[in-house]
């Protein structure tokens, strides 16, 4: 029988705020929620933005979700750039003497000057020269992290990329936000039973990272000696292991563009249900919002320009766009909005939740990848979704039954605000509720509220699918005023309102397609299957013991909760703490025992293959 793998905690920052304690979700259906919950995100909005809980509402709220570019990031009005010039025969250069470059080169003609200090140099052809200029940005929309919040000031960073900081701050939330013990499971367990699968789909590409190092020396400064290093994709989970959670256990991260946090999902999950692991730590965090990277972006056509969204909306030029509606999914639209976000979710088997009395968020039956085979372009959609999210939909029935997969199922789409995003992934749900039987099938878009964070994309579809079995509210696409006429959706209900869960939803398809043909859909089921599911497995009276011993960990999220609200709650950073020598490994050809874990790694190992001669 395979092991369930159980979601015991989720932690992060995205654009719509802290991820643990829902807080996040909570700002995506702000406005449908009643008076108690909405002081507790306005509260838990202004304390990381560094804002007093008594301010305004309006104040606390506008510094979050998709909005128009900040100029804490970059100046995106005076972009830099070199402009190319070419000097022609017989211009000069005044240059100080010790600036004067070596090897010197051709075509100049130096003459010293009479102050001893300067040269002249005089072109004898033709000369090409940068020169130093500024633009302006034609995107301004993007979703960042919320306005005041610096993930970076609140451990001894050392000049860590952005994404680091944010992996930092979001891997530590979701430990601490469980409520649970880790020194305690770690003596439950041994190295080899924990994974962390966390990285970044576009690796770290500000100046932190790699992003500094491929153009310090075209200006004009030096490469220093982290920016290497750090920049790797995998760095997030190298972090995490190395300063969070002190683990020697499995660690990497599979990439798939944007469906890269669902890929990292299925190793967690084929690993948990083998019986290979038993906790896991999923995740991923992406910061790229650099010109760099928006740039590359724009000139490909994906991201929502100014102007397009003018165009859209019938105004003039001079008009600001509504920077807040820039993603629109499924509707008439004109491109992606770039995001931020830090997403991790800690999982676990089912024994193991069980025995630790751990807080169940939901589960996750599988996660299917396929490619997408022979393509025109290696950018253009291809047939692989299909095969994902007919798989996801066909797992729901197996496990669940036809009326759960028809009636009490959602997806959260990919929905990225493409033009053509919309027609491919709409006909895509669109059959599969046909063939499947389902007459109105929700489909929510949460990019509306956060943007597109790239390899972190699928992570915010999972919190909010997490945050509707907490609320019961789908969030409603908001940001659309109707669908587009070349959208497909006869059997879908593209929800442009919130709508809100009558009775239990038992599942939910989270869809991801990525450049290159990367397709991935999870099938996670709600906190009331789950249960059943143990319950069927374990029995009663052992699920009455696991809620019993979640009382405990429960008044420890509580705990945790408010030491977050009064800012008290400091991210995990443990740098060069707990750091072990050889000596501190006890071993024979037999076991290998680490300090801190209750088991030792087993070294007497059977051949899984066959004997030979």
């Amino acid at each position: 029988m395979s092991r369930l793998p159980v979601i015991v905690a989720q932690g992060g920052i995205s654009p719509a705020g802290r991820t643990s304690g829902f807080h996040g979700y909570h700002r995506l259906v702000f406005d449908q929620l009643g008076q108690q919950k909405q002081q507790q995100t306005l509260a838990a909005l202004a304390q990381i933005r560094g804002l007093d809980a008594s301010a305004p509402k309006e104040k606390i709220l506008a510094g979050s979700l998709v909005r128009q570019l900040e100029g804490n990031l970059f100046n995106n009005n005076a972009l830099d750039y070199h402009h190319l010039l070419k000097a022609g025969e017989g211009s000069e250069l005044i240059l100080p003497k010790r600036r004067l470059p070596s090897p010197m080169p051709a075509g100049w003609k130096v003459e010293e000057l009479a102050d001893g200090k300067h040269i002249r140099v005089t072109f004898s052809d033709a000369q090409p020269l940068m020169l130093p200029s500024t633009r302006e940005g034609v995107v301004n929309a993007a979703g960042q992290l919320p306005t005041g919040f610096h993930p970076d000031k609140l451990y001894q960073s050392r000049h860590h990329p952005r994404s680091l900081a944010m992996t930092v701050f979001g891997a530590s939330d979701a430990m601490q936000s469980s409520g649970l013990d880790w020194d305690h499971l770690k003596g439950q367990l041994a190295p080899e039973e924990i994974a962390v699968y966390a990285g970044s789909a576009m690796s770290q590409l500000d100046y932190n990272g790699y992003g500094g190092m491929m153009k310090a020396r075209l200006m004009g400064k030096r490469v220093t000696s982290k920016q290497c290093p750090l920049g790797f994709a995998e760095m997030s989970a190298d972090f995490i292991n190395a300063y969070i959670l002190g683990s020697l256990g499995n660690t990497g991260t599979s990439m798939g563009a944007c469906a890269t946090l669902l890929y990292n999902l299925q190793l967690a999950v084929n690993d948990i249900r083998s019986g290979r692991r038993r906790l896991v730590i999923v995740g991923n965090s992406e910061a790229p919002i650099t010109p760099e990277i928006m740039d590359g972006y724009t000139t490909m056509g994906a991201l929502a320009t100014d102007d397009a969204l003018r165009k859209l909306d019938g105004l003039a030029k001079g008009n600001n766009p509504d920077w807040r509606k820039a993603c629109r999914p499924f509707a008439d639209n004109a491109g992606f909005t770039i995001a931020e976000s830090s997403q991790y979710f800690v999982l676990m088997d089912d024994e193991l939740a069980m025995a630790n009395g751990a807080s169940i968020l939901g589960s996750v039956a599988d996660v299917f990848v396929n490619a997408d085979g022979y393509k025109k372009s290696i950018s253009a959609p291809g047939a692989g979704n299909y095969l994902t999210v007919a798989r996801a939909a066909a797992m729901g029935r197996a496990i669940l039954g036809e009326k759960a997969l028809r009636q009490r199922s959602f997806v959260q789409a990919h929905g990225t605000g493409t033009p053509q995003n919309r027609v491919t992934e709409s006909h895509i749900l669109n059959e599969t509720a046909k063939v499947f039987g389902m007459e109105q099938w929700p489909i929510a878009a949460v990019k509306s509220y956060v943007g597109h964070s790239i390899g972190v994309a699928a992570g915010d579809q999972l919190m909010s699918t997490l945050g509707v079995w907490h609320s019961g509210i789908i969030p409603g696409i908001q940001t659309i005023k109707g669908i587009a006429e070349d959208v497909h959706h006869s059997h879908l209900d593209i929800l442009q309102k919130h709508h809100e869960v009558a009775g239990s939803m038992d599942m939910s398809l989270i869809n991801a397609k990525g450049f290159g043909g990367n397709n991935a859909t999870a099938l996670v089921m709600s906190p009331d299957v789950t249960e059943k599911l143990l319950v069927a497995k374990h029995g009663k009276e052992a699920v009455v013991g696991w809620k019993h011993k979640g009382e405990q960990i429960e008044a420890k999220q509580q705990e945790h909760e408010q030491k977050q609200l009064r800012g008290d709650a400091n991210p995990i950073y443990q740098f060069g703490e707990g750091v072990l020598a050889e000596e501190d490994l006890e071993y024979t050809d037999k076991a290998l025992k680490v300090p801190g874990f209750g088991k030792a790694i087993n070294l007497d190992a059977t051949n899984p293959f066959w004997k030979i001669d």
